[in-house]
């Protein structure tokens, strides 16, 4: 992969500071990549940003203070080409559209092993995005809507749950989605359908059977 001699600078913004050290660790023992700066928060990782000017950005979601999301979206104010890869926990579909929506490149959870990071690593300096087949699934199921309908999916899932009598919480809970989430849905649906309730939004769903 290497053929210039480039070694990519790579960042990592983490609060487990024994996963810190084991990514940089990981990641120090290849030729093609080396790792210029650690930080357990996103305050202090924007502070030396411009000293550290990584090519890549190994990001937490769940950090204290600023999230990776907005991290994510001030660095790449700073530095658009930045390649940010999310790494957490998590595989929520609503968090890797946040993700990718604030510039994420690609998206690995925690326990990946050292030789599918590297990898990942290589496939988002020559252009990919890397992402675990679960999340691949979801962001591609995600984007999948019904025939000629104005409602994506997780809209007309949350609108089929509310006309069943599902409350907001019921409804977050069961795609794993905070109750704020659920309300911008909801909004987006009442503004889509130009409705301004919960029953009229049923009422014209089911009259353009959407639901």
């Amino acid at each position: 992969m290497n053929n210039t001699n480039t070694t990519y600078k790579v960042v990592i913004i983490e609060d487990n500071e024994p996963l810190n050290d084991i990514f940089r660790e990981n990641i120090n023992v290849t030729e093609d990549f080396k790792v210029v700066g650690t930080y357990l928060n996103a305050e202090n990782a924007l502070e030396f940003f411009k000293e550290d000017l990584p090519d890549i950005v190994l990001m937490d979601i769940e950090l204290p203070g600023m999230n990776g999301i907005l991290c994510t979206k001030e660095i790449k104010k700073i530095s658009p080409k930045t390649i940010v890869i999310m790494v957490t926990v998590y595989e929520n579909s609503e968090i890797v559209f946040d993700a990718l929506c604030a510039g994420a490149s690609g998206y690995l959870t925690k326990n990946v092993t050292s030789d599918k990071m590297i990898s990942a690593l290589k496939e988002s300096v020559a252009g990919g995005a890397p992402m675990s087949i679960n999340i691949a699934k979801m962001v591609v199921q995600s984007f999948q809507k019904a025939p000629d309908s104005i409602l994506t999916e997780r809209e007309t899932q949350v609108l089929t749950m509310l006309s069943q009598g599902s409350s907001y919480k019921s409804i977050a809970l069961e795609y794993d989605i905070s109750v704020n989430t659920i309300k911008y849905h909801i909004k987006n649906i009442y503004d889509k359908l130009q409705v301004h309730s919960k029953e009229e939004a049923i009422k014209e769903a089911n009259n353009r059977k959407l639901i």
